[in-house]
């Protein structure tokens, strides 16, 4: 069996749950400082990406860190092009630690439209494609946002996702989906119904040979992506932490049955750099382990 099929078959089927650690360029600054590694620590944009490199490395060659909870782990493009112990990222997390590597393609959102945020356009995806296919990435994540219950904003939004997935799929790999409902949308549970319905429409032009992930917000309405979780065209049904604590995002993905966690900050809440191994791999233990349980019901 290939690499693509085994990592295919642990997707689909091994309890797990997927660790985002995808920060970017916008974002990367407050991770650092979430980390306890304050904004004057570096003075260009390399040494910045350095430092979240050390702290990913910690994070993914801490003992904690295994195949044996984690399903796949997913990466931006600067910790993709770096090594882990002498190993490209990629093959590390799966020759050492049988964690399936993702990339995240997107780059950033434009300005709010329709009440959502669609991607940027991004002539050079094919290219980035070809590069991720080359370094034994094994899917893609992409993410954008729906600040308001609009029906013409949330088609364009899944329609846009939709599009892209077409070419990731063309070019050998597994997409995730991620139209994100914002947590504080005023009409969010509206917002979500229209968001399942576009989907829908969409799973039932792919395919039958084709597969997607869906990366989702914790539902207002309890087991609302149901549907999704059985559909055959769906890899996995996962679910973003979206500005939760761990244990509100935790207690919220309990009750929605089937689908398993893709947290980035609660999965690293409470990690510094100023704790000492045993600290901090106690302390990313114990985050695994609450968002295991959490992703197993």
């Amino acid at each position: 069996m290939s690499n693509f099929d085994q990592q295919l078959q642990k997707m689909k089927s091994q309890p797990g749950f997927v660790a985002a650690l995808d920060q970017s360029g916008g974002s990367t600054p407050h991770a650092l400082e979430l980390y306890g590694i304050k904004k004057g620590s570096w003075s260009n944009d390399e040494e910045m990406y350095g430092l979240v490199h050390q702290m990913r490395t910690r994070i993914i060659t801490s003992p904690s860190f295994t195949g044996d909870h984690i399903l796949a782990a997913i990466l931006f493009e600067n910790t993709m092009d770096r090594d882990i112990e002498g190993k490209p990222t990629a093959d590390y997390l799966w020759d050492v630690k049988r964690i399936v590597p993702i990339l995240k393609v997107d780059k950033g959102l434009d300005p709010e439209k329709d009440g959502v945020q669609l991607m940027k356009a991004f002539p050079q995806l094919g290219a980035l494609l070809d590069k991720g296919r080359s370094k034994r990435i094994f899917g893609t994540k992409m993410r954008s946002v729906i600040k308001q219950a609009n029906p013409a904003g949330v088609k364009s939004i899944v329609a846009q996702q939709f599009e892209w997935a077409a070419q990731i799929i063309a070019a050998g790999m597994v997409p995730i989906i991620e139209p994100e409902v914002d947590i504080h949308c005023p009409q969010k549970a509206q917002a979500e119904e229209l968001l399942k319905s576009e989907i829908k429409a969409k799973l039932r032009d792919l395919p039958a040979t084709q597969r997607v992930m869906l990366k989702l917000t914790l539902p207002t309405q309890v087991d609302l992506y149901a549907d999704f979780v059985k559909d055959p065209k769906v890899v996995r049904v996962l679910a973003l932490s979206g500005g939760y604590s761990r244990d509100e995002a935790d207690e919220l993905l309990r009750k929605n049955h089937g689908v398993v966690a893709s947290f980035s900050r609660a999965l690293v809440e409470g990690l510094t750099a100023q704790q000492t191994d045993a600290e901090f791999n106690a302390e990313l233990g114990s985050a695994i382990k609450s968002i295991y349980e959490a992703s197993i019901t």
